[in-house]
């Protein structure tokens, strides 16, 4: 097997490493759930190679991304449900479709046409959903009512604070920051109760609302959530970096080094900061 830029290779690659008697174990074992998250992950790696400009990374990173394609294609067709040939055709029939004015089935020819036309098409589009969705007995659908215009597919965070905008719209939502602090701190008393009872599901479930309680303060305060943790992420990898740093300064390492000590540097780097800030 050599490489090729013939994604006809790839299909072929992936078979090989999922067929059931000499493909690799691990790709063997795996299914739509636990692939999800590395696909998430690597649209991520997607969006990071391309805020920091890296051409390179963004080559080998859409390569990732577009193996997760393949990887959900081919467990699709050994289940007889659909091949990756059918997702480039049903991806090239939306196009087609949404742009008639550039494929020449269309003569809309103002901004105002176009977005008239694409309206007219999405509705159309919903439709036929709505139709494969009922012959196939799936009765629940997250895109239908009044926060169906909220994306399942965004972050979490994001998700969280966009169903929240969007139910405030119509006056489902709290008068103030205040009681929410209070809901914050029902939900942590929740969380507690779970954590004593040691039913893992219902600790998910209740560090989903804690986290759901925080989205919404962050909300009410105008702070990102997204944009606040993004941050602290950047102020953890900074302070966890200086406890490196400080360690191999000492001919130390992180494995060898206690909690205590790393905490004490811990501490220090953010008396650091405090005084660059103040100064």
């Amino acid at each position: 097997m050599e490489p090729s830029k013939d994604i006809s290779r790839l299909i072929e690659i992936m078979a090989a490493l999922r067929h059931p008697e000499t493909g690799c174990p691990w790709d063997i074992e795996q299914n739509f759930e636990t692939i999800k998250p590395y696909t998430i992950e690597e649209a991520y790696e997607v969006s990071d190679a391309i805020e920091r400009g890296d051409m390179d990374d963004l080559c080998d990173e859409l390569g990732d991304l577009l193996l997760q394609v393949v990887f959900h294609a081919r467990m699709a067709e050994e289940a007889g449900e659909f091949s990756f040939g059918d997702v480039v055709n049903a991806i090239t029939a939306k196009m087609i479709r949404r742009h008639p004015h550039v494929f020449a089935r269309s003569a809309a020819d103002t901004p105002d046409a176009v977005k008239k036309q694409w309206d007219e098409i999405k509705q159309s589009e919903k439709r036929e959903r709505a139709e494969r969705r009922s012959r196939r007995g799936i009765t629940e659908d997250f895109k239908s009512g009044f926060l169906g215009s909220v994306q399942r597919s965004f972050p979490a965070l994001t998700e969280a604070l966009k169903l929240q905008e969007r139910a405030a719209k119509v006056g489902f939502d709290w008068s103030a920051p205040e009681p929410i602090l209070d809901k914050i701190e029902e939900e942590i008393g929740e969380l507690r109760a779970a954590l004593r009872e040691g039913d893992q599901a219902k600790v998910s479930d209740e560090l989903g609302d804690l986290i759901f309680a925080v989205v919404n303060i962050g909300r009410h305060v105008k702070a990102d959530p997204e944009q606040a943790v993004r941050g602290t992420n950047t102020k953890f990898r900074r302070r966890f970096s200086h406890i490196e740093h400080v360690l191999e300064a000492e001919g130390e390492t992180l494995e060898d080094a206690t909690l205590e000590r790393m905490e004490e540097i811990w501490q220090a780097a953010k008396a650091i900061e405090r005084a660059v800030l103040i100064g």
